[in-house]
C-alpha cells in the first residue's frame, strides 16, 4: 500500500480540480433559485435580518412563493458581490 502526503493548499487545489472536472463531465448545473441559508453562505453573513435588509433594499433578487418560502437568485448575488468587490490592482 502506498501513502501519498499532500500539503493542505495542494490538497484543496486537487479537490477543486476534481469538483470542476466532475461538474463539466456530468454537466451539473447549479440551481438558479437558492434557499436563504445558501444565500447567507454566499454573502458571508450570519443574520437573517441582514439578508432581509439586502432583500428590502433591492440589492439581491428574490422570489416569495409563499409567506414563509423565499428563494434567492444566485446570479443576482454573484453580480452584487462582483459589483462591490474591491479592485485595488
Amino acid at each position: 500500500m502506498q501513502v501519498i502526503c499532500l500539503e493542505e493548499p495542494a490538497f484543496y487545489a486537487l479537490v477543486d480540480q476534481v469538483v470542476t472536472y466532475i461538474k463539466t463531465k456530468h454537466e451539473v448545473k447549479e440551481d438558479k433559485w437558492i434557499s436563504g441559508e445558501e444565500a447567507m453562505s454566499m454573502l458571508h453573513i450570519t443574520s437573517k435580518t441582514s439578508l432581509q435588509k439586502y432583500r428590502d433594499e433591492g440589492r439581491i433578487r428574490f422570489f416569495q412563493a409563499d409567506r414563509k418560502i423565499i428563494l434567492y437568485d444566485r446570479d443576482s448575488i454573484l453580480n452584487y458581490l462582483e459589483k462591490n468587490a474591491n479592485k485595488n490592482f
